[in-house]
């Protein structure tokens, strides 16, 4: 991969507080996994931004390098990846999600 998708990656998390890479966009999601993900960021008011990977094949491989993970969606929050629709699932179901997206973006729970 190139070192030029590899800072395009690494700008994008450093700019994004939480920023979710998947298959297509938070408003039309184009997997059902990315559509999950989204769903559950949405559950909590919380501002993120999205990247196309379906948009971008030098972007789709480059954060699988990146991350070393091997499917997409996948999910930053404060430059640490978090996981993929499973583990932000799994997350969600015990609690763990919410308090490092709020966390994330400066935003209390309530």
């Amino acid at each position: 991969m190139s070192e030029d998708i590899m800072k395009k990656i690494q700008s994008q998390i450093d700019q994004n507080k939480v920023i979710l890479y998947m298959k297509g966009t938070k408003e039309v999601p184009q997997c059902g996994f990315s559509a999950r993900v989204v769903q559950i960021i949405n559950s909590y008011d919380v501002p993120f931004e999205t990247v196309d990977v379906l948009a971008d094949p030098e972007i789709r491989q480059g954060i699988k390098d990146y991350s070393d993970w091997p499917t997409i969606p996948q999910l930053f929050i404060n430059g640490k990846f978090i996981g993929g629709c499973d583990i932000c699932m799994e997350m969600d179901e015990r609690g763990e999600l919410e308090p490092l997206l709020r966390e994330g973006v400066g935003k209390t729970i309530d």
